[in-house]
C-alpha cells in the first residue's frame, strides 16, 4: 500500500500528465499520503484522485496539489512567506512546507484542522503556522504574502487575497460556480496591477464562509 514502487507509480502519472519540477515530484514521493485519509482509505492513497476527509471536503487529487505547487514555485518571485487557504487533511500543507521558509494556513473547520495539526507535528513540519478562520478573508495580520494558495473555489477572486499579496506575488486560485478554471494572478511589482493567467478547468470544493466548531 505505502510500497516505493505504489509511490513510483504515482510519480510516473504526475510526469506523464505534465508535472515537471523535480523538487515536486521528490516532495510528492516521499509525502506518506495515506496519512492524511482515514485508516479505511489509505489503501488508495496513492491514487491520482481526490478522496474524502469529511465534513463535505475532499484531499485534492495528487496531480492538483503538484500542479499548483509547481505553478507557485514556477511563477518567477521569491518565495519566504505563504498563504494556504484551506488546510483541510493537512497533505497540501505538507508539501508546500517541504519546499518553503514560511506556510500560514487558514482552515475554517475545526476538527479537520485539529488533524491536520497533529499530522504536521508527526512529520516534524515546525515551520506552518494554523489559523481557524474565515479563509476567504486570508491572514491580514501576518501579510503581504509572496505567494498564496487557495484549495477552495471562490465564484470571484477575494479582495482580500489580492490586497494580501505583496509585489511580484502569486495567487493561484480555482475560480468559477458552475464551471471552474485554475487562475494564476501576479502582482506587478512595479506599475501595482495585477495580471491574470486562466491555466485549465478543475473541479474544488467551494469557498465556503464563515467558521465551523
Amino acid at each position: 500500500m505505502t510500497s516505493l514502487r505504489t509511490r513510483e507509480r504515482l510519480v510516473q502519472r504526475l510526469i506523464e500528465q505534465g508535472v515537471s519540477d523535480y523538487q515536486v515530484l521528490d516532495v510528492m514521493r516521499n509525502t506518506p499520503r495515506h496519512l492524511f485519509v482515514d485508516e479505511a482509505l489509505a489503501h488508495r492513497a496513492y491514487e491520482d484522485t481526490a478522496l474524502p476527509i469529511g465534513h463535505g471536503q475532499t484531499l485534492s487529487q495528487p496531480y492538483i496539489v503538484a500542479r499548483m505547487t509547481e505553478i507557485l514555485l514556477g511563477a518567477g518571485g521569491k518565495l519566504d512567506k505563504v498563504l494556504e487557504v484551506g488546510t483541510g487533511s493537512g497533505y497540501q500543507t505538507s508539501i508546500l512546507a517541504q519546499l518553503l521558509p514560511r506556510i500560514y494556513s487558514v482552515e475554517r473547520i475545526k476538527p479537520l484542522q485539529d488533524k491536520a495539526r497533529d499530522r504536521l507535528r508527526l512529520l516534524g513540519l515546525n515551520n506552518v503556522q494554523l489559523r481557524h478562520a474565515d479563509g476567504g478573508f486570508g491572514w491580514p495580520e501576518v501579510g503581504p504574502f509572496d505567494g498564496i494558495l487557495s484549495a477552495a473555489a471562490p465564484a470571484v477572486v477575494p479582495e482580500e487575497l489580492l490586497a494580501q499579496l505583496a509585489p511580484g506575488g502569486v495567487l493561484v486560485i480555482p475560480v468559477g460556480a458552475r464551471e471552474q478554471h485554475l487562475h494564476m494572478i501576479i502582482r506587478d511589482d512595479s506599475s501595482d496591477k495585477f495580471i491574470t493567467q486562466i491555466l485549465e478547468p478543475v473541479k474544488f470544493v467551494p469557498l465556503v464562509p464563515g467558521i465551523t466548531r
